[in-house]
């Protein structure tokens, strides 16, 4: 009597040699490391390139400042004391000043105040562009005399009394001491000459990492190559956030006390755009590595071998 031989029992895949996955391990951080460089760098140089270079983007970017309390109030107070610099009321002068610093205050919320703002960061964009494509150290500012002009306008239509002796002049706002803009300036000249072309190398490399992976050693291959982008991806988000604060509080250090909120709300709104691509990057990274895992664990399910009864 004869028996049927059985069906041949599925051969397992070949568990991968110590060898390569040494090499694969090492590929594997030399590529978190590569990206973890790459997304800040492509990130920082677009940004100059985009943002600080350009004056509209410039002063769109630091034009809702207008309406910024921390501003508001910096610019009235520092219009107020330049102008009771120039009037001596004897025993009026407290309520002169009281009265003139709630009217500067009051203009802060007008049209005509956004006008000015605007005009003077426009100035103000000539002034970080010099301090950056200098040689020595000069305190990038923005100049209130637009502001004080437009004040002292409205003062004298208004028929306000000693609106008229109101000076207009050079009155500034510190963004950047002239030391941190001496230590910025080879950072942001080696940004400019960079330009998008970090941005464009890390996608060709990612591109390259995930198509080579995939052609030479399968689907699981490329799965793996996509989680590792996406991790990268995490930890590049992370350090340009950390560059982000970083930044921040070291151009705000040489800042002079009365002048650091106003010089806070422009900075953060001349890095808002970075703080927005963190969580783009972080986000897209989340999305590829979760997905890269949960693919192979799936891919892995569905070739397990099954029951032959």
């Amino acid at each position: 009597m004869r028996t049927s031989p059985s069906a041949p029992s599925p051969t397992p895949s070949p568990a991968p040699s110590p060898a390569f996955s040494a090499v694969s391990a090492a590929l594997s951080a030399a590529l978190l490391v590569l990206l973890a460089v790459l997304v800040p760098l492509s990130a920082l140089s677009a940004w100059v390139d985009l943002e600080i270079d350009d004056t509209d983007r410039y002063v769109a970017a630091v034009s809702p400042l207008s309406s910024d309390p921390a501003v508001q109030a910096t610019v009235a107070d520092l219009v107020t004391e330049e102008a009771m610099r120039q009037i001596d009321l004897g025993p009026l002068q407290d309520t002169v000043q009281e009265f003139l610093h709630e009217t500067v205050r009051s203009f802060t919320g007008t049209e005509a105040f956004r006008s000015a703002w605007d005009t003077a960061n426009r100035a103000a964009h000539k002034a970080v562009k010099a301090a950056l494509d200098g040689d020595s150290g000069q305190a990038v500012t923005i100049d209130l005399a637009p502001v004080i002009d437009q004040v002292k306008q409205d003062l004298v239509r208004d028929g306000v009394p000693f609106a008229d002796r109101i000076p207009v002049e050079r009155t500034e706002i510190t963004l950047l001491g002239p030391g941190q803009a001496d230590e910025l300036r080879d950072t942001f000249r080696w940004l400019r000459y960079c330009s998008i072309w970090p941005a464009v190398a890390t996608l060709v490399l990612l591109v390259l990492v995930v198509g080579i992976a995939t052609v030479r050693g399968g689907l699981r291959a490329g799965l793996w190559a996509t989680a590792v982008v996406g991790a990268g991806f995490v930890l590049g988000a992370i350090v340009l956030r950390v560059l982000v604060a970083v930044g921040r509080g070291r151009v705000l250090d040489e800042v002079p006390g009365g002048d650091r909120d106003a010089a806070a709300a422009v900075v953060d709104a001349l890095t808002a755009s970075l703080r927005t691509t963190v969580w783009w990057v972080l986000g897209a990274g989340a999305v590829l590595l979760v997905g890269a895992v949960l693919a192979r664990v799936l891919l892995r399910r569905g070739k397990a071998p099954t029951d032959v009864r």
